[in-house]
C-alpha cells in the first residue's frame, strides 16, 4: 500500500496526549526521517488501516527510518543538497572503508610517522620494538616463535613464549616476536560482552544433550561429547580463578540476577524438559557451579520479591517469584589484552600493532620460514624470519591462511564467524553492582544485562556470516535487545530507542580443524591445527576466559618435547604491581583527583597509575586539583591521552575506543572529544596540521560505526516500539478504561484526531486487530497489531515533507543552510523572544562542523537531542508539527492544513 494524503494529514494530528506523557518535560523529536518518494500517492486496499496505523505511530513518537535509500545520492524533494538521515561515511562510496578488496580487511591508514615517544617505565618503547624486527630475526638467526595477531590470544603466546624457562630455571630461553595489523583488541578482544564467565550456558546444554534419547542410542558417544563440554566448562572456572585472585587490579567479581517469574516453564530453555523445572533446581545448579572453582567465588544465594525489589530497584517485582543470584568475573576487555601485550614486551618480546603480515616467506620445500610485513605507521616494509610461525587471527584466521598457501585457490575454510551485538544504556537501567540474566529470550539466547564503567551493557545476539572490522551492529539487533530489555524491567522504567548511547558488534570465531580427517566438528572450544604442508599451526575459537590455556597448548604443541615450562599462573599483568584497595585513596591524597578518576585510574592502569597521575595538569579549580576530564560525566582526563602514547597508541580511534572506553560508552560523547584528543596527540607524536587532518577523518569514519541514539540510514525500518509506548496509545484510545477495545472506540479517536474514516474503514481496521474475532481488541491483541509491517507505511513520505518544509520554514532567505538571524526571525514570527547570546549558543550547538552555517542533516541531528535546555527545539515542534504539546486542541491552521 502507499501512503495517502489523508494518512500524512491525520499523522500531522497525531496522539498528543500519548507524546505529552512520553515526552515531558521536554520533546522527544525525530530522531531518523525518510523519505519513499518512489511511491504514489493514493490509498490500496489497506488505505484506512494503514492511515490510522500511521496515526498511532507517528503520535506514540515513532523513529521512522527506510530501506529505500539505496545511495548517497538520495536527496530531498524540496532542495537538491539535502540529506534527511543521519548518514555513515563509512558506508557511502568513495570512502576508505567501501574501497577495501574483503569485507575483513582493514581501514586504510595513512602513514602518520610518529615521532618516537618512550614507552611505559622498564618497556621499549614502540619505535624500538619495530627497530628490533628489522634487525634481529634474520635468515641466520630467526625467531624462535613469530605471533600473527596481537588479540588476547596472540598476545598471550607471546607472553607465555617471553616467560618461558629451561630446567635451570633461566629465562629469556625463546626469541619471540608478535604483530598486530591494527591495534591491540582492535578486533574481537575488545568487544566482548566483558565478563569471565565459566559457562554456565555450555553446563546446561552439556547436561540437556546427556539427558537424552541420544544416551540411549548412542551412549559413548553422547558421554563423550558431554565430558568434553563438561571439561571445558571446568577448565572455564580455573582460567576464571586465575584472572580474578591473580589480577586483581583489572577484575572484579559482579553478581548476577536470575529472576523466576514461574514454578514451571513452558516451552522449556533449551527446548528441553529438564529445564522446565529451572526455577525449582536454580539455587543448587548455581551451589554445583560454585563448586566448580572449589568455592572460591563469592557464594550464589537467593532473594526474595521483597529483597528483590530493595536491591534491584529497576525489577518488575509483580510476578517474581524469587531471584537466585550467582557470581561471574568482570573485566575491561581491551585493557586487558594491552596489559598481556605489554607483559610480553616488559619480559622480551619484539610485539608491535599497526605491523601487518602481507605475504609468507618460503623455502624452496614451500615451508614458511617467515613473513613479510609492513609497519602501517611508517609505510616501511620489514622481513621477519622464525622457526615457528603461529596465528592467531581469530575470526579473520582464514584471510591469514590464504597468505601461507602458495595456490591461488582459496584455502579450505576453517574459521566461521559469528557476530554478536550489544547495546550500552544509561547507568539508572541497573544497580552499579548487579547485573541480570535473562535466560530464555524469545529466540533462545543468553543476554546478560549487566553493570559496566557506569553504565549497563546489553547483549549479546549471535548471528553467523563473514568477520568485518568495523562494529557498525545491525539495527534490528539493537530493536530486539531493547525489546527483551523489557521482560523484567518496572513499567516504571521506559526502555526508550533514545537512550541507547553506544552499541557495537564484534565476531566470535568458531573453528574446526581443516587437517583432521572428515567429520571434524565446529568447536565451541579452542582448535589448534598444524599444516604439515607449510608448516604453520593456528589456533581459533574459545573464550576470553581461556586466554592463557589457550597459549600454553598451542605452545606446547608447537615446541612439542623441547617445550620450556610454562609460568603464567604464577606472573601479574602489567600494573599488579603496586596495587592495592587503597590505591585510590593514595592518589586522591597526593594529587587531589576525582573520586572517580582515583577509581578508575587504579582499575585501569594498577600500580602503573602513578605514571598517568604524574602527567595530570592542574585544573586552576581548588577541587579537583589535578586531573582535566577528556568529557563530561565519565572518569577519563586528558593525561590518559599522553600515557596511551607511551603505550603504543598511534591513532585517535585508538584513544576514544580501547585506551580509554569513550566510543564503547557513549558514541557521541567521544565524537565530542575528538578535536582535544587529536591536539594533545599531535603535540605528542609530533604530527602535522596534515597529519592530525588525516588522523580526525579517519577517527570520525570509524566513530560513526558504532551505534548510538539516531539510527543509520542505509538499512533501517521503523523501530520496535517499547512495551510501555505502545500500551499508552492502548490506554488512550480506551477512553472507557475497560481493558479493551471496542469499534466505536475506534471511530471516536479518528474523530478526535480530526480526521473521520468511513464506517466500512473502520470495520476492516478493527477486524485486522480482533484476531480471535470476539468483539474486543485486548491488549496483546492491540500490540501485535501496532507492531505489525503496515505500521511503516504512510509514515515516510509525511516525515520527509515535514521535516524539509519545517527547514524552509526558517530558511526563509533559500539559502540552502540556516544562520543566526534565521534562527531569530522565526522565533520573533512564533512570538517568542529569545536573547542574542541564548540565539548564539543555540546555533552554536546546531553547527556541529562549525563553518558557520547549519545545513539540513546538522539540523536534523539537532532536532534528534533528548534534551532542550533552551526551549528553541519545544517551539519548533508545537509550531511546526513535529511533536509539541496540544495538538489535539489546536484548531486548523499552518502548513498542516
Amino acid at each position: 500500500m502507499s501512503s495517502s494524503p489523508a494518512a500524512r494529514i491525520i499523522a500531522a494530528r497525531s496522539l498528543s496526549k500519548a507524546w505529552a506523557k512520553a515526552a515531558a518535560p521536554h520533546v522527544r523529536t525525530i530522531s531518523v526521517l525518510a523519505s519513499d518518494s518512489g511511491r504514489s500517492s493514493g490509498s490500496g486496499s489497506n488505505g484506512g488501516a494503514g492511515a490510522f496505523a500511521t496515526l498511532l505511530a507517528v503520535g506514540s513518537g515513532a523513529v521512522i527510518a527506510s530501506n529505500a535509500f539505496s545511495s548517497s545520492s538520495t536527496r530531498c524533494e524540496a532542495k537538491s543538497n539535502i540529506n534527511v538521515t543521519r548518514q555513515a561515511t563509512f558506508r557511502q562510496e568513495g570512502s576508505s572503508y567501501s574501497k577495501k578488496k574483503n569485507v575483513g580487511d582493514p581501514i586504510a591508514l595513512t602513514p602518520t610517522l610518529n615521532k618516537e615517544v618512550p614507552g611505559p617505565s622498564g618497556i621499549p618503547s614502540r619505535a624500538e620494538q619495530v627497530r628490533r624486527l628489522k634487525t634481529k630475526g634474520t635468515p641466520d638467526k630467526p625467531y624462535d616463535v613469530l605471533v600473527i595477531g596481537g588479540g588476547a590470544t596472540g598476545a598471550g603466546i607471546a607472553f607465555d613464549a617471553a616467560t618461558r624457562t629451561n630446567e635451570k630455571g633461566e629465562s629469556n630461553v625463546l626469541d619471540v616476536a608478535c604483530i598486530e595489523r591494527g591495534d591491540f583488541a582492535s578486533e574481537t578482544s575488545s568487544r566482548s560482552t566483558k565478563l569471565i564467565w565459566a559457562g554456565i550456558k555450555y553446563l546446561a546444554s552439556a547436561s540437556a544433550a546427556l539427558i537424552s534419547w541420544n544416551l540411549l542410542t548412542s551412549p559413548f558417544k553422547t558421554v563423550d561429547a558431554f565430558y568434553s563440554e563438561f571439561k571445558m566448562v571446568f577448565h572455564c572456572h580455573q582460567e576464571r580463578k586465575y584472572m580474578l585472585e591473580k589480577q586483581r587490579h583489572l577484575t572484579n567479581w559482579v553478581p548476577i540476577v536470575c529472576p523466576f517469574t514461574e514454578w514451571h516453564i513452558w516451552p522449556p530453555p533449551f527446548g528441553h524438559w529438564l529445564f522446565s523445572f529451572f526455577p525449582v533446581l536454580a539455587p543448587a545448579v548455581f551451589k554445583f557451579y560454585d563448586g566448580l572453582s572449589q568455592f572460591t567465588c563469592p557464594p550464589s544465594f537467593i532473594m526474595g520479591k521483597k529483597e528483590s525489589r530493595a536491591k534491584f530497584p529497576q525489577l518488575n517485582e509483580k510476578d517474581i517469584k524469587y531471584c537466585a543470584v550467582f557470581y561471574e568475573g568482570q573485566h575491561n576487555d581491551a585493557r586487558t589484552n594491552l596489559a598481556i601485550a605489554l607483559t610480553a614486551a616488559e619480559k622480551g618480546a619484539d610485539i608491535a600493532n599497526y605491523v601487518e603480515m602481507t605475504e609468507g616467506i618460503f623455502d624452496e620445500n614451500g615451508k614458511v620460514v617467515g613473513v613479510k610485513a609492513l609497519d602501517r605507521i611508517t609505510g616501511d616494509k620489514i622481513d621477519i624470519y622464525a622457526n615457528h610461525v603461529i596465528f592467531a587471527g581469530g575470526p579473520f584466521t582464514d584471510a591469514l591462511r590464504q597468505k601461507e598457501d602458495t595456490s591461488p585457490r582459496p584455502v579450505k575454510s576453517a574459521v566461521q564467524g559469528a557476530s554478536g551485538s550489544h547495546i550500552v544504556l544509561p547507568g539508572y537501567y541497573a544497580p552499579n553492582n548487579m547485573g541480570l540474566l535473562d535466560y530464555n529470550t524469545s529466540d533462545g539466547r543468553f543476554l546478560f544485562f549487566l553493570p559496566w564503567q557506569g553504565s549497563v551493557i546489553v547483549g549479546t545476539t549471535d548471528k553467523k556470516g563473514p568477520a568485518e572490522t568495523l562494529p557498525y551492529p545491525p539495527e534490528e539487533e539493537i530493536q530486539w535487545m531493547l525489546k527483551e530489555c523489557e521482560k523484567y524491567l518496572s513499567q516504571d522504567l521506559k526502555v526508550r530507542r533514545s537512550d541507547v548511547l553506544s552499541a557495537w558488534r564484534g565476531w566470535r570465531p568458531l573453528a574446526a580443524d581443516p587437517h583432521a580427517p572428515p567429520g571434524g566438528q565446529v568447536s565451541r572450544d579452542h582448535v589448534i591445527s598444524h599444516n604439515p604442508k607449510s608448516g604453520v599451526t593456528f589456533i581459533a575459537g574459545g573464550k576470553w576466559t581461556t586466554w592463557r590455556e589457550m597459549a600454553e597448548d598451542v605452545l606446547n604443541k608447537v615446541l612439542g618435547e623441547k617445550a620450556q615450562k610454562c609460568n603464567t599462573l604464577d606472573i601479574k599483568l602489567h600494573g599488579g604491581e603496586g596495587y592495592s584497595e587503597s590505591l585510590p585513596i593514595q592518589l586522591i591524597q597526593k594529587y587531589g583527583l576525582m573520586e572517580e578518576v582515583a577509581k578508575h585510574l587504579a582499575k585501569t592502569y594498577g600500580g602503573r597509575a602513578w605514571e598517568v597521575a604524574n602527567l595530570c595538569q592542574p585544573t586552576g579549580k581548588q577541587w579537583p586539583r589535578y586531573g582535566i576530564p577528556l568529557s563530561t560525566h565519565y572518569p577519563y582526563i586528558e593525561a590518559e591521552v599522553r600515557f596511551a602514547c607511551k603505550e603504543y597508541a598511534c591513532t585517535i580511534e585508538d584513544i576514544l575506543s580501547r585506551r580509554t572506553r569513550l566510543a564503547f560508552l557513549n558514541s557521541e560523547a567521544a565524537m565530542e572529544a575528538l578535536p582535544r584528543v587529536a591536539d594533545i596527540m599531535a603535540e605528542e607524536l609530533g604530527w602535522s596540521r596534515k597529519v592530525k587532518a588525516k588522523q580526525i577523518e579517519a577517527a570520525t569514519i570509524y566513530l560513526e560505526s558504532y551505534g548510538g541514539r539516531i539510527p543509520v540510514e542505509d538499512d533501517l525500518h521503523i523501530r520496535l516500539y517499547t512495551l510501555e509506548e505502545v500500551m499508552d496509545v492502548f490506554r488512550e484510545i480506551d477512553t472507557d478504561g475497560s481493558g479493551f477495545l471496542d469499534m466505536q472506540e475506534i471511530k471516536e479517536m479518528t474523530i478526535r484526531l480530526g480526521q473521520p474514516l468511513p464506517d466500512d474503514r473502520i470495520k476492516e481496521i478493527f477486524n485486522d486487530m480482533d484476531t480471535n474475532k470476539d468483539g474486543k481488541v485486548e491488549a496483546k491483541e492491540f500490540i501485535k497489531w501496532f507492531n505489525n509491517e503496515d505500521t511503516k507505511e504512510g509514515l515516510k513520505s509525511y516525515f520527509h515533507q515535514k521535516t524539509v518544509h519545517i527547514f524552509n520554514e526558517i530558511d526563509s532567505t533559500n539559502s540552502g543552510y540556516l544562520d543566526e538571524q534565521d534562527l531569530r526571525n522565526v522565533s520573533r514570527r512564533f512570538g517568542q523572544k529569545f536573547a542574542n547570546e541564548k540565539i548564539k549558543s543555540i546555533f552554536k550547538e546546531m553547527d556541529t562542523n562549525k563553518d558557520g552555517k547549519v545545513k539540513f542533516g546538522e539540523f536534523v541531528a539537532w532536532m534528534g537531542k533528548e534534551t532542550d535546555d533552551s526551549g528553541f527545539r519545544t517551539m519548533l515542534s508545537a509550531k511546526l508539527g513535529l511533536g509539541g504539546t496540544g495538538w489535539l486542541q489546536q484548531q486548523g491552521g499552518g502548513f498542516l492544513g
